[in-house]
């Protein structure tokens, strides 16, 4: 039988898809969480929580990779501080969920026995990915690419599971919701969640705007590419209301 890999992003989808799966009794080998090293506390604390879930079950704990680099764990942030720039996202590319999601977990697989195994009998890995039935163009767009390794399952959309469904099913299974998975620096983010970020934790806010201060910008401001985040504290901090419209480009990492 081929192996089944969950691509785990750690947030509402992914963990109701993972439910969802081990309700219907789906085979699940293997789940993958692809870690940049900027995931807020608060997603750290979910995977340790939903392992431990798994593990009462029977089913295998979720397992965290990391880009590599001259054979040493490296970070997104530590990335963008070596080029002098930001994630990529900031400048309209989507190379953050290639590079240190997607790349890292393919690694892995590449060195994991059932994998190899299945790619020498000329089959392929099954890969479950968690987007939710709302999000059917990046299912499409997915769809378009050839892959000689992976089929690519989708279960939420087969289910017509939206983010109420997800919601729903987590709770139904007595976990706690877990928090938006994306990185403490994402350029993603808005406004609100950069001021929640600044009060709930702010040593990561000062490793977030030390990031921008240090960027090379020339075609955008800062990590809310038409604005600096720290024009978004400052006024805050002034108890005022600035235009912050951002842009709406999601990163496409999978939640």
């Amino acid at each position: 039988m081929r192996p089944h890999v969950v691509a785990f992003g750690g947030g509402v989808d992914s963990t109701a898809m993972v439910i969802g799966l081990i309700e219907r009794k789906q085979p699940i080998d293997l789940i993958l969480f692809a870690d940049t090293g900027g995931e807020r506390p608060d997603t750290y604390g979910h995977i340790k929580a939903f392992s431990d879930w798994l593990e009462q079950r029977r089913y295998p704990r979720v397992v965290t990779v990391m880009k590599i680099k001259n054979g040493q764990p490296y970070t997104l942030e530590q990335d963008c501080l070596d080029h002098n720039g930001l994630p990529s996202i900031a400048y309209g590319f989507k190379r953050c969920s290639d590079h240190f999601k997607i790349r890292p977990q393919n690694s892995y697989l590449r060195q994991w026995q059932p994998a190899i195994d299945t790619w020498e009998r000329g089959e392929k890995v099954v890969k479950y990915i968690g987007y939710d039935a709302g999000e059917t163009r990046r299912k499409e767009n997915a769809d378009c690419k050839v892959d000689t390794k992976y089929d690519y399952s989708y279960p939420l959309i087969d289910w017509g599971w939206e983010r109420e469904e997800c919601i729903d099913a987590i709770k139904a299974a007595g976990l706690s919701l877990p928090p938006k998975s994306a990185c403490f620096f994402c350029p993603s983010s808005r406004p609100k969640e950069i001021i929640e970020l600044s009060e709930k934790h702010p040593d990561l806010m000062d490793r977030a705007l030390a990031m921008e201060a240090q960027a090379d910008l020339q075609v955008i401001k800062g990590l809310g590419r038409q604005y600096a985040w720290k024009e978004v504290i400052w006024a805050h901090k002034a108890q005022m209301t600035l235009p912050f419209t951002g842009f709406d480009l999601p990163c496409e990492c999978t939640e």
